[in-house]
């Protein structure tokens, strides 16, 4: 199903643009880099358990792929994302997969879901880009049947994750007009706070919020490092408008940014991140 676009939606135009593709692109990197959250969001499902699964910005689908994998065949498992590439893609990999899941293009927020149609709604790190919260886990809400299961993995604070600021941070000097990540918005950190998150879910008919901290070890190889800061994130963003004198200024400052978390072979970083869970009050 297609989506409405409007110019508003910066979300829906970023990543449904260059980043989605980028996304696409960067698959089996990425893939490589978030397992550790994947694993730790799967953790909480039975294996063989079956069921109707929601997996909230899935992405390139690696998720919900796994999650079908584990719950094994006979259950409803579907991905759900605002990005027309990813969600071609997502498609792409459970068919080479064979793997029992679809996926619908749309923004959780707003879509249509049959209410009552899912026992658990999952996300790995899909949840911090919505432009209303409240509104899309209201909407989330009532996609799950009563007493329902919530369970998100999502990013803790900027400050306790230094490797994902690194790269803003070293090329700062160099683009001074790098945009800012926004403190309250949409993003990768806009659930650092678990009492803004709790805040949230009470207020979207979701209750007995409980939140853990979890510090999870990740690597990819240091041959893809420089790949990784010049397409991804904040930096990745601005690099194609870059000129060349200043991109190589801007690869040799950075790289030598993270050299504290590059181990030989492999980039090596520690991700702090929340689990949160919930109930369909």
């Amino acid at each position: 199903m297609s989506m409405t676009h409007s110019p508003e939606n910066d979300m829906a135009a970023r990543w449904n643009g260059p980043s989605g593709n980028v996304w696409v692109e960067e698959q089996p990197l990425l893939d490589e880099v978030l397992r550790p959250m994947q694993d730790l969001l799967l953790e909480g499902l039975p294996a063989g358990s079956g069921g109707r699964i929601l997996d909230v910005g899935c992405g390139t689908g690696g998720t919900t792929v796994a999650i079908a994998r584990r719950l094994g065949p006979g259950g409803q498992y579907v991905g759900v994302d605002i990005s027309e590439p990813m969600v071609t893609a997502a498609r792409e990999r459970a068919g080479r997969e064979g793997a029992a899941a679809t996926f619908v293009q749309g923004d959780a927020q707003e879509y249509p879901f049959e209410p009552g149609s899912f026992d658990t709604v999952v996300s790995r790190f899909g949840v911090m880009f919505f432009n209303d919260f409240v509104r899309a886990f209201t909407n989330l809400r009532r996609a799950a049947a009563d007493a329902a299961g919530l369970r998100m993995v999502v990013w803790r604070g900027a400050e306790e994750n230094p490797f994902m600021t690194t790269a803003e941070r070293a090329a700062a000097p160099l683009l001074p007009d790098l945009p800012a990540r926004p403190k309250d918005g949409p993003g990768q950190f806009a659930f650092a706070d678990p009492k803004r998150v709790r805040e949230v879910l009470d207020r979207s008919g979701w209750a007995e919020a409980d939140v853990q901290p979890y510090d999870l070890p990740c690597s990819f190889p240091s041959a893809a490092l420089v790949r990784y800061f010049t397409r991804l994130g904040p930096l990745g963003q601005v690099m194609p408008d870059v000129d060349e004198p200043t991109r190589t200024r801007l690869v040799e400052t950075v790289r030598a940014a993270f050299e504290p978390f590059v181990d030989g072979p492999q980039v090596r970083f520690t991700a702090a991140c929340w689990v949160m869970t919930a109930r369909a009050s």
